[in-house]
């Protein structure tokens, strides 16, 4: 790498915030939050998600994330079933409103980011699918990174 780490680890954090207040803009017009529009889109697949996978989408602590699926279950966005393959775990489903607002944040959210492409200038497709790769690298080498560090540790507290 050619920056320092410091410097790399500013210019995504940078770039990660302002991305979100950028989105939660958007959102703030449905009162919704960053991390419930993170759950709706993983509910979106239809397929039904434990709360580990929403907490680790959502990147919330597990007794946050049991307050936010609370308060989307309230608003009627998604329900909790007993998972028929495991009946210890409780998966969540978007209801058919959570479909359709689901569908209007994701629509809303494209359209204002449609609106940055002009500006990101030499940014094309090509380079935005590159740069989207390359962030998808970087994170799966820092989780690899972090699993070794933590069994290393841990092998050398034991001894």
């Amino acid at each position: 790498m050619a920056r320092r780490p410091q410097e790399l680890l500013h210019l995504l954090t940078r770039a990660e915030r302002l991305s979100v207040r950028r989105v939660q803009s958007v959102l703030d017009e449905f009162d919704c939050s960053v991390e419930a529009w993170r759950v709706l889109d993983l509910l979106s697949d239809g397929q039904g998600h434990n709360m580990t996978a929403l907490a680790d989408h959502a990147f919330l602590p597990a007794p946050s994330l049991t307050k936010l699926i609370d308060h989307l279950v309230d608003q009627n966005l998604v329900y909790r079933r007993v998972d028929p393959a495991d009946r210890r775990r409780v998966l969540a489903h978007l209801t058919p409103r959570g479909v359709q607002r689901w569908q209007q944040l994701v629509r809303e959210v494209r359209a204002d980011w449609a609106e940055l492409e002009p500006l990101l200038g030499d940014l094309g497709e090509e380079e935005g699918a590159r740069l989207e790769t390359l962030l998808d690298r970087l994170a799966a080498t820092l989780e690899e990174g972090r699993s070794r560090v933590t069994t290393t540790r841990a092998v050398g507290r034991a001894r």
